[in-house]
């Protein structure tokens, strides 16, 4: 009856052992599992060009500089690079527009109106164009801007630089497919936009 008894309490101590040390167990990996879970949260992988890119979340303040400028630089390509090709230009110029008011919309009626893209295509003249640099005032909000540019006139015999410069605003506005900044450009205007120098095409 001694070893009976001897045997029930070893193996109810060993029984309880295992117990323990399995719930030990579990909770050590349910705690390494929730933080390696909180980890992976602040990770989003982007896929670019067939390259995987880690990129960190942010709170969108810390990130504003960049994508104001961004922003602003993205419009003024896509509104001043221009191909002799009327669906090219409605392309990029409707891309561009998703971007602006209707003060950017006012600007392109008005080179509409004047013919502007249509003696574009009829004389076979590309446009493109670098930004310089851009100025944006963080202390006010709407933000205002100043951007800084050089346009590349090309035509067939000859090759014109023209300097721009534009002011506007910037207001935080929802993120979309179209606008993926949550920005748009109110009040802009074209302050400059002249010739620099024409040089003739060999």
């Amino acid at each position: 009856m001694k070893n009976i008894d001897s045997a029930f309490r070893y193996i109810r101590l060993f029984t309880a052992v295992v117990v323990l040390s399995s719930i030990t167990f579990s909770c050590l990996c349910l705690y390494w599992s929730l933080k390696t879970i909180g980890r992976q949260r602040d990770r989003v992988y982007v896929l670019g060009n067939g390259q995987a890119f880690l990129a960190s979340s942010s709170s969108r303040q810390e990130n504003l500089p960049a994508e104001a400028r961004d922003h602003i630089l993205r419009f003024h390509e896509l509104f001043f690079t221009l191909d002799p090709d009327e669906s090219a230009i409605r392309e990029t110029t409707a891309k561009a527009l998703y971007l602006a008011d209707r003060s950017a919309k006012k600007v392109y009626d008005n080179l509409s109106e004047r013919d502007f893209y249509s003696q574009l295509i009829s004389a076979n003249v590309n446009q493109s164009i670098r930004m310089d640099s851009v100025k944006v005032d963080f202390s006010n909000y709407p933000y205002s801007f100043l951007y800084f540019g050089k346009q590349l006139i090309v035509r067939p015999t000859s090759q014109t630089t023209r300097n721009l410069v534009s002011k506007g605003m910037l207001r935080e506005i929802s993120r979309s497919q179209n606008n993926s900044h949550g920005l748009i450009i109110e009040r802009w205007e074209i302050l400059e936009n002249r010739d620099l120098k024409t040089e003739v095409r060999n």
